[in-house]
């Protein structure tokens, strides 16, 4: 499934959203959420904040494998050519300092 499908099935499911108890969450009337915001109920051995992060991981849209391979070569190469350039200068400078300073 490509990216662009994967997007508009996720925009569908959340404009249909199941009800409350159907998805295990549980909002509680003391505490004040945000606007939209809904409690997340989970087991007393998990902490809230660890539920937290797996629920955001779960809404990331996580690059192909050929977008992954893509995206380290461009790094690799543009991590090369400054190397080379700065190489480049390193070098220029230091005989030009050794020619005209240390002579």
């Amino acid at each position: 499934m490509g990216r662009a499908a994967r997007r508009q099935q996720d925009r569908q499911s959340k404009r249909q959203p199941l009800p409350t108890r159907a998805r295990g969450l549980t909002t509680s009337p003391s505490v004040a959420l945000p606007a939209g915001a809904q409690a997340v109920a989970g087991p007393w051995w998990k902490p809230r904040w660890a539920m937290d992060i797996i629920s955001e991981l779960r809404k990331v849209t996580w690059p192909t494998r050929q977008e992954t391979v893509h995206l380290t070569v461009v790094v690799v190469v543009i991590s090369l050519l400054f190397g080379i350039v700065l190489g480049t200068a390193d070098f220029a400078f230091s005989w030009l300092v050794e020619e005209t300073i240390l002579r």
